[in-house]
């Protein structure tokens, strides 16, 4: 839990600087980053597994 408060707190500080010096926020477009994430996620597991299996 305290990992997903200092994810959401650092998101949250960047957020306000990027806007304060008027950037585009380093962010897609929320789905398709949400999509981006479970990817990066599921490919690691698949890659473990594979690991597992051939190992």
């Amino acid at each position: 839990m305290k990992e997903i408060l200092l994810s959401l707190l650092a998101g949250i500080i960047i957020g306000i600087v990027f806007k304060s010096l008027r950037l585009p926020l380093p962010a897609p477009p929320v789905l398709a980053g949400i999509m981006g994430i479970i990817g990066i996620f599921l490919g690691g597991l698949i890659f473990t597994q594979a690991l597992k299996l051939f190992s």
